[in-house]
């Protein structure tokens, strides 16, 4: 069987013998390489179902070899072996095309669910039925990337306005990959509490803080094996973002009120409608997560980039409404197909739903007419969100410079004072253990 072959790279004898003996006993055979050379002589001559390369190899990079097997031997996945905390290096394998990574000193368990996640891709397992409906040129090729990225264990961001399918996207990718079997934990994280998402994420012990009456596991543990789709990621607290990193990082969470870190094995896709780089420009959202969450980006379209699909989402809409009633979901009029191509969708798909909903409660008969849309009513409540948006989005800007002009006025203080802090507090006529606050929260060291 040829998924059970696989070829490893590396010019350590030591790191060679622990691949072999742990691949071994999974019953899967392995050929070795101690540099490229080798390497690309053995991939032309061999099937592969996996391959194993450390990043630094006598004659070149690993990356190298990762992007010789994207091209000559696309069906192969790579991982990567990466020095301990060298987090840029597997960013920079994976967006190369490398499968995954795992880090030095090798966690045996870490590799084994490394490489049985690898040799099921090998396994040709069939794609769920499509989600993300359209045969616009741009769902095709949406639906095509997605099936790319789904061989793949890299983190994934997708972009894209609200409504438009985020959440179907990341299901997709998950149902497409070797994750399937395994949970698809889907969490809003502008939904939960700031005092809560640790423990909602991470899981808590018994009595680690008032209402922990019972151990539980949290999101990260829930989705152990699977796929992690963190919407609204924007959202998350500073305090969060932190936490999150270094178990993304570290692959392995720490409940609230235990010493001791879990390992999880999960994969993260994550999602926002606001501009992560814009917020990461405004010192709102981490650099080191956004690099570390922004792996591979995914941008799914607006409806109103793609017209010619709304006929067919109509249908797939009007007939999920109707039930059970198949043979009494409505049609919709000449009239009001041309209405809803033209309409620009601030919603998007969720709006789509919502006036087709509608319409099918005020439609008389079973045709649908452009006056059952009620799509001037729609543009002025869509006006009204819209400006509601732009408001709070000017509130957002004018935090973000309140909060710049701040970091200055402290930094200038520290400085007139010679980083003397007490000194700094008189100056800025605030208590020390509020100057030690504010230094902690805009990250001055």
């Amino acid at each position: 069987m040829t998924s059970g072959h696989a070829l490893i790279v590396d010019d350590e004898p030591d790191i060679l013998e622990l691949l072999e003996i742990t691949l071994e006993r999974m019953e899967v055979s392995a050929s070795r390489a101690t540099n490229l050379k080798q390497a690309y002589e053995l991939a032309e001559s061999h099937d592969f179902g996996l391959c194993l390369t450390d990043m630094r190899l006598p004659d070149g990079n690993g990356i190298e070899l990762v992007r010789f097997m994207q091209q000559h031997h696309p069906n192969v996945p790579v991982a990567m072996i990466t020095a301990h905390g060298n987090m840029d290096s597997a960013i920079e394998a994976l967006k190369a095309g490398a499968f995954d990574f795992v880090s030095k000193p090798v966690d045996l368990q870490v590799l084994r669910n490394l490489v049985n996640k690898a040799l099921r891709l090998g396994e040709g397992r069939a794609p769920g039925a499509p989600r993300l409906i359209g045969d616009s040129e741009v769902m095709r090729r949406l639906r095509s990337t997605i099936g790319k990225l789904a061989r793949s264990q890299a983190p994934i961001y997708i972009s894209g306005e609200s409504g438009t399918g985020k959440e179907l996207a990341a299901r997709m990718i998950h149902e497409q990959g070797p994750r399937a079997d395994a949970p698809f934990v889907p969490v809003n994280c502008g939904a939960i509490p700031a005092d809560l998402m640790e423990s909602e994420l991470f899981g808590h012990r018994k009595g680690s803080f008032t209402g922990a009456v019972a151990e539980k596991a949290g999101l990260f543990q829930a989705a152990d094996g699977g796929t992690l789709f963190l919407d609204e990621v924007a959202d998350l607290p500073l305090h969060m973002q932190v936490k999150l990193l270094r178990a993304i990082q570290e692959k392995a969470v720490r409940p609230v009120g235990s010493e001791k870190e879990v390992l999880v094995d999960v994969r993260i896709l994550s999602a926002s409608h606001k501009d992560l780089s814009a917020l990461v420009a405004a010192e709102r959202f981490r650099q080191d997560l956004y690099f570390r969450l922004d792996v591979i980006n995914l941008t799914v379209p607006p409806l109103r980039e793609r017209p010619e699909d709304i006929p067919e989402l109509c249908a797939h809409i009007l007939s999920r409404l109707s039930g059970q009633s198949r043979n009494n979901v409505p049609k919709l009029s000449d009239d009001a197909v041309a209405t809803l191509e033209a309409y620009s969708f601030p919603g998007n798909v969720r709006e789509l739903e919502n006036v087709l909903e509608r319409a099918m409660t005020l439609c008389e008969g079973s045709e649908i007419r452009a006056s059952d849309l009620g799509v001037s009513g729609i543009a002025h409540e869509e006006r009204i969100h819209d400006e509601a948006d732009t408001a709070s989005s000017e509130l957002d800007d004018l935090d973000a410079v309140l909060e710049s002009v701040e970091r200055k006025t402290i930094l200038n203080a520290l400085e007139q004072s010679r980083w003397n802090k007490t000194a700094a507090a008189k100056l800025l006529g605030i208590s020390f253990g509020a100057l030690r606050y504010r230094m902690q929260k805009f990250r001055i060291d």
